[in-house]
């Protein structure tokens, strides 16, 4: 079995999260941007795959198209791709070994587990190693609102629909007091800023922390690879990080340096289900939980729920608290019911396009 064709498909889709839609990204933050990657074999297999695409959807489909598409066209499949996708992260080491060249990766890297999956007719998850759950607990990942009053009344709105944890991001001490007074003493709490502290701050914020009874504090400062400053903080209070890491390798130093208590890869973003397997198995090994980072729809949602069948503890599946305005999945996507989220059976990692969305969301 070989790959007889390869698309790169950009599509935009917009939501609504109730918000200004400004505080993280570089501009107004309203819509999902996508590149898919569709990787057929000459067996008539299809699969599916997301490249990260977030603010930077252009350069991505640039690379997906360019320099790791003519590395795959018309190669041969084993069981299971770890062993090509890994020739072609040294073939592009030249070009960038993290970044917008990993996010290219990982989507064909996701596309080429599907069909792998496909031609054995297994879940995803069952090529992976044994499976210790079928649903998952989910939280509701908010978006950053700088706003009390929004981020009470969102919070509540997520609580009555059944979540038993929320993540915010917001980083001003009075807005994230005003999240855990809206959930009460209950509902877990988390808390992402996105790099946004000093290290003074981060500091100077464990006991605002502590106040909240926060799970997690989520990358506190920038940059993101500064582990050093990481492992202080995390010796002080639990802190989650990963989803700006690439590779086993980036995590295998956050690990050894004592940097996180939470690992969260981004399957989408580290390499693919090649990648996201290794870094799981590193963060097993140190008895580090993995609480995967997934604020995406598409295949890499599907695949980040696949991955999660096997992991160990006890795992939360990051749910984007937005309402897109179209559902991208052919028979719709196993959105969270009563804050439980369902890992598809099927075989693959369960995404298939609509393909009247796609065509009308198609960039």
């Amino acid at each position: 079995m070989k790959i007889a064709q390869i698309d790169v498909i950009e599509a935009v889709i917009p939501f609504d999260d109730g918000g200004s839609g400004m505080g993280i990204t570089p501009g107004r933050w309203d819509s999902l941007e996508l590149v898919l990657v569709r990787v057929q074999t000459d067996t008539g297999l299809v699969g599916w795959g997301d490249c990260f695409a977030y603010s930077c959807r252009a350069a991505v489909a640039t690379a997906a198209r360019g320099m790791v598409a003519p590395l795959l066209q018309d190669r041969e499949l084993a069981a299971t791709p770890e062993a090509l996708m890994l020739e072609v992260q040294r073939r592009l080491h030249l070009f960038g070994r993290y970044g917008i060249t990993l996010f290219a990766i990982s989507g064909f890297d996701i596309a080429l587990w599907d069909i792998a999956a496909k031609a054995q007719g297994r879940p995803l998850h069952a090529l992976l190693g044994p499976a210790r759950r079928s649903e998952l607990q989910a939280y509701a990942s908010l978006v950053r609102y700088a706003d009390a009053a929004l981020v009470r009344k969102y919070c509540r709105q997520a609580c009555e629909q059944g979540y038993r944890a929320i993540k915010l991001h917001e980083i001003e001490p009075d807005i994230i007091r005003a999240g855990r007074a809206a959930i009460g003493p209950d509902i877990g709490l988390s808390v992402d800023v996105n790099c946004a502290w000093s290290t003074e701050q981060a500091r100077e914020r464990i006991a605002l922390l502590r106040e909240v009874d926060a799970l997690w504090i989520e990358e506190p400062i920038f940059p993101p690879e500064d582990i050093r400053t990481q492992a202080e903080l995390n010796a002080l209070f639990p802190l989650g990080a990963g989803e700006n890491a690439c590779t086993r390798h980036e995590f295998a130093r956050m690990l050894e340096a004592g940097a996180v208590r939470f690992a969260q890869p981004s399957v989408i973003k580290v390499g693919g289900v090649t990648e996201f397997a290794a870094v799981a198995a590193l963060s097993e090994a140190k008895g580090v939980a993995v609480m995967p980072h997934s604020p995406y729809f598409g295949p890499g949602y599907f695949a980040t729920l696949q991955l999660s069948a096997g992991l160990a503890g006890e795992p939360l599946f990051e749910h984007l608290y937005v309402q897109p305005a179209a559902d991208l999945a052919l028979g719709g996507t196993p959105l969270p019911r009563q804050g439980v989220v369902s890992i598809p059976q099927v075989p693959g990692h369960g995404f298939e396009p609509d393909p009247q969305v796609l065509a009308r969301w198609r960039v």
